[in-house]
C-alpha cells in the first residue's frame, strides 16, 4: 500500500489508517492509493462503454460486469458513474436507449451504440493506442 507524502509531520500522521477527523482535507486515509485498485482510469468510462456496447445492446449491470469480467477483475464500475456516463452519452448522441425484459424477464434500459457512437470509439481507441505506446517507450527507456 502506498501513501501520499507531505512535508510536514501533522499532513504524515493524517495518512495511516488512524487518522481523525482533525486531518486537513485530502489527506485522511480515504486518499490512501491501494495497489490493488479496482477503479477504472480516469477518462477510459466512456470508450469502455462504447466498446462494450459495439458487441450488443446491453443493460447497465451487463455492461458492468463485462467490463469486470474481460478486465479479469481489474476493473469494476461505480454503478453511479455508469449512469452519469450513460447520460452525458445519450445527450451528446453516442449510444441510444429503450426499456425492455432482460434475460430476468425483468423491465431493465437497454443502450446501443449510435453511428456517433462508433465512430468516437474508433477515435478514442486511436487516441489510447498512441498515449499507451509512448507511455511504454518512456518506461522502456
Amino acid at each position: 500500500m502506498t501513501t501520499n507524502v507531505h512535508l510536514d509531520n501533522q499532513h504524515e500522521r493524517c495518512n495511516t489508517a488512524v487518522a481523525s477527523s482533525w486531518c486537513p482535507r485530502g489527506t485522511g486515509p480515504e486518499n490512501i492509493v491501494d495497489d490493488n485498485s479496482t477503479d477504472v482510469i480516469q477518462g477510459t468510462l466512456d470508450m469502455l462503454i462504447l466498446k462494450s456496447l459495439s458487441l450488443e445492446p446491453m443493460h447497465g449491470f451487463g455492461i458492468a460486469r463485462r467490463i469486470e469480467q474481460i478486465s479479469r477483475g481489474v476493473f469494476k464500475v461505480n454503478p453511479s458513474s455508469l449512469m452519469l456516463a450513460f447520460k452525458r452519452m445519450e445527450r451528446s448522441g453516442l449510444i441510444d436507449s429503450e426499456w425492455r425484459a432482460t434475460e430476468n424477464n425483468r423491465r431493465g434500459k437497454f443502450y446501443r451504440l449510435t453511428e456517433q457512437g462508433r465512430k468516437q470509439l474508433k477515435a478514442e481507441t486511436r487516441e489510447w493506442e498512441r498515449r499507451t505506446s509512448a507511455i511504454a517507450r518512456l518506461l522502456e527507456a
